[in-house]
């Protein structure tokens, strides 16, 4: 899907908004982001100079974002969010219902987000494109009721999410999921699940699935390297290894998002249902945040959000 023309600023293809044209725009920093406490003041000094009159508030838990938005969705014309992939995870179900446009800063330890859309990872010059005006229109992923933008999983990444203490991303990065995921090879078990798409359904041993929309997941990751925001479908890789060994063969296809791989395979649809074949239900991420349960129902919600890009 190629970018749209904003509804705020104009056809994209016009100069960047000036000053005298003044916007109401809700900034919303997470201050436990793992640079949302550095000094923002010159994001929101260019932020002003643009033309944008904000509306700040600090929140320390994403779950705070969904909660200002719904109050003051009415009293806006776009939302930026200073966080990580967590936070702005957490207010994409309010977000879409707000059918506000999306300004992202890049606060967080991954921001895959923000690297799929090619936005810089400096807070400064990602309000420069804020300021710019540009606006692209991406799918967002759904499961059981809940919205996504990057990836969703089951197995093996919801242990890698346990892990991930705010502490442990502070002090390490984007290799905090490097080491959580090492600890948990030794303890990586198969599980069998049933996987259906409209037109088959199959049985598989697995010890992850992930169901992307995005390219990017866990820090520059790959799910697909054919994955595209805004193609309108979803990917779902499952890796089907009997040992803790077969998935460090995997880690290079894995980190180039390579789809014809033994013991990776790929499925692409908009739509897909995962259940375990045992009763015994699985927790589902979405983008880091613990968000569902199996049985999940997964589809593509194409076209749902404009962003600002570069």
């Amino acid at each position: 899907m190629q970018p749209t023309a904003s509804p705020l600023f104009g056809p994209e293809e016009s100069s960047p908004r000036t000053a005298e044209r003044t916007t109401r725009a809700i900034l919303l920093i997470n201050r436990n982001a793992r640079s949302g406490k550095n000094d923002v003041s010159r994001v929101l000094d260019r932020l002003r100079d643009g033309g944008l009159q904000l509306q700040e508030e600090r929140i320390d838990r994403p779950l705070q974002v969904a909660e200002v938005l719904k109050r003051n969705r009415d009293r806006a014309d776009l939302v930026i969010i200073g966080g990580g992939d967590g936070t702005l995870s957490m207010a994409a179900d309010a977000l879409v219902d707000a059918r506000l446009p999306l300004g992202i800063i890049p606060l967080g330890t991954a921001n895959d987000l923000a690297r799929t859309l090619n936005l810089p990872l400096d807070p400064v010059a990602a309000a420069d494109v804020i300021v710019a005006g540009r606006q692209r229109r991406i799918d967002l992923g759904w499961v059981n009721g809940t919205h996504y933008f990057n990836v969703a999983t089951i197995g093996l990444g919801v242990g890698v999410v346990r892990r991930l203490t705010r502490e442990r991303k502070q002090r390490w990065g984007v290799l905090a999921y490097v080491f959580a995921g090492a600890e948990l090879l030794a303890h990586v078990r198969p599980f069998a699940v049933d996987i259906e798409t409209p037109t088959e359904k199959i049985r598989v041993r697995t010890v992850q699935v992930m169901v992307g929309n995005g390219p990017h997941f866990g820090g520059g990751m790959t799910v697909s390297e054919s994955a595209a925001i805004d193609d309108g479908l979803l990917n779902l890789v499952s890796l089907e290894v009997e040992h803790w060994w077969q998935l460090l063969k995997l880690l290079p296809a894995l980190w180039r998002g390579r789809e014809q791989t033994t013991h990776v395979r790929t499925i692409v649809g908009r739509e897909f249902q995962v259940t375990p074949v045992k009763k015994r239900r699985r927790k589902v991420t979405a983008d880091g945040e613990v968000s569902a349960r199996t049985p999940a129902h997964f589809r593509i919600a194409e076209g749902a959000l404009s962003v600002f890009v570069p």
